[in-house]
Formats: C-alpha cells, structure tokens, sequence
C-alpha cells in the first residue's frame, strides 16, 4: 500500500502545504525588505509595514550606516562571533576528545559532571557574580568564556567521535601517531560535517546573544549588533549621536527594518556553506557497515 503512486489529490494537498509553509517563512521577511526600503508616504499608505515598495529607496540603509553607531556594532558582533567560535570549537573539540579516551583519568566523572549541567543550570546572579570577579565586566571576554563551552554540542562531537573505528585510531598509534596527531589527521577529517554544524551552532548563537552584553557591557561604543538593534527597535530612532550626524532621519520603521535585514545578512550568507555538511552528517549517521 505504502509503495502506491500517489493520487492527484494527494500530490495537490502535498503542493499546497509546501505553498502555504514557503510563504509563511517568505512573506514576513518580504516584508521586512519591503520596509526598510519604503518611504514615509508608502508606509502611511499601508498602515505601517509594505509587501511591494512602488519607489524603493536606500535611505534608511545610508542613515542607518553614516552615524557610525551600527558600523562599530557590527564590527564588534563580527569580531565576537569569529573569536567565540574558533575558542568554543576548539574547548568543545578537545573536551570532546578527551571524555572518548577510556584510558584517562577521571573520564567517567567528568562526563557525568557534564551530563549534570543538563539538569541543574547557573543562574543569572551567581553568573554575574563570576563574571564580576574575574575582571571581565565591560570586557569582550565576558561575551565569550561563561558560554564557551554547550554540553549539547560536547555531547553531540563525542558520539560523533566514539563512531570513528577504533582500529583506525588503534593502527595510528602502532605506526607511532601521538594523540594530536590521531585528532588532528585521522579523527577531524572524518568529522567534517558535525565540527561544521556545531560550528555553525556557536557562530548563530553568539551572534545572536545580547542578553549577555546587556548584562556585562556598560560602555554603549562596545555594544554588539543585537544590542543596538535592541535599542532601534524599542525606541524607534537611532542613538542620539548618530541622529544628530545624519540630519534628517527616515521614517522609524524604515530604520528598524534596515537593522534586522544588517542583522539577518550575514549569517544567511553562510548557511549555504554550511548546508551540504547538514545533509552529509544525516547520511553518516544513516549509514551502517
């Protein structure tokens, strides 16, 4: 029954559920577009956000860059993001590695130890605290080191490695490969696609945190892109400074708009990148033998 050839009807039911999700996902960020390109006129026309701009200007884009403000911020959330995932991959990567070698001592309690975060997390005061005392208020590190490490990525990385095939690693060994070598030629290589997507994990997620810069940064020239588009969205003009160096300003929506689309570009452009390593560690984990 199951090998059946689907009936029109169904094939139009399939068709029209995937229809109905594109546009779910595609009219809002249509939308999105659609403002930060629209005019005054346009918005007041459409009661506040536009699906089609009749006379598309890039207004609110150059007002939005030409204070400075968001410039500096993205910036910041760049520098933030690369730095933070090349020191998480690597924590994670080598903790990961470790918590496989049965031979090492402690192994068994160090997992439970991480295993134990997934039901007790540190609340936000003690935290903070932490952060305060080790002298990273109002400093980038702060951003980086109290989340450098997920247990859910630690955990996904050592079964992925724990499917690498013991002899190969056994092999290495007896040809005289040490522990760094046998990571770093033998066990990464074959661990491509889940060091992308975990990769991928920590890039979005720095990216996207500004609870933790709201928290730890006082000074405003060190805010990261989120945090600045906080404040764009919440009081619908720029920072006093930069509003005082474009002159003129845009409409409110037009500018909130033109952060999300800055915000958004990015990490939309690696994804593609980052796609085909999705699709190869479903078939890793599907294949047997």
């Amino acid at each position: 029954m199951w090998a059946e050839r689907p009936t029109w009807l169904t094939q139009l039911l399939k068709a029209v559920t995937l229809l109905l999700i594109v546009a779910v996902v595609v009219v809002p960020m249509l939308v999105v577009v659609s403002t930060s390109l629209a005019s005054q006129a346009e918005i007041d026309r459409a009661g506040g956000y536009v699906l089609i701009p009749r006379e598309p200007t890039l207004e609110a884009y150059r007002s939005v860059l030409a204070g400075g403000v968001v410039t500096r911020a993205i910036l910041v959330s760049v520098g933030v993001t690369l730095v933070g995932t090349a020191v998480s991959l690597s924590s994670t990567v080598l903790a990961a590695y470790a918590l496989t070698r049965r031979q090492m001592i402690g192994q068994r309690f160090l997992l439970m130890m991480v295993l134990f975060t997934f039901l007790f997390t540190p609340g936000m005061i003690p935290v903070y605290l932490m952060v305060k005392e080790l002298n990273l208020l109002d400093s980038y590190w702060s951003l980086i080191l109290p989340t450098a490490i997920s247990a859910f990525n630690l955990v996904i990385i050592r079964g992925f490695f724990q499917g690498v095939p013991g002899e190969l690693l056994d092999s290495a060994r007896i040809d005289g490969a040490g522990e760094w070598r046998v990571l770093l030629q033998i066990v990464l290589p074959l661990s491509k696609a889940v060091v992308a997507v975990v990769g991928l994990f920590y890039a979005v997620g720095y990216w996207n945190a500004f609870f933790s810069a709201l928290l730890y940064l006082n000074d405003s020239a060190k805010w990261p892109l989120q945090l600045v588009l906080r404040t764009y969205v919440l009081q619908g003009t720029p920072l006093a400074k930069e509003a005082a160096e474009v002159g003129e300003l845009p409409p409110a929506q037009s500018l909130q708009m033109a952060v999300v689309v800055l915000a958004i570009i990015p990490i939309a452009c690696v994804y593609p990148f980052i796609q085909r390593h999705f699709r190869s560690g479903v078939l890793t984990g599907a294949v047997k033998g």
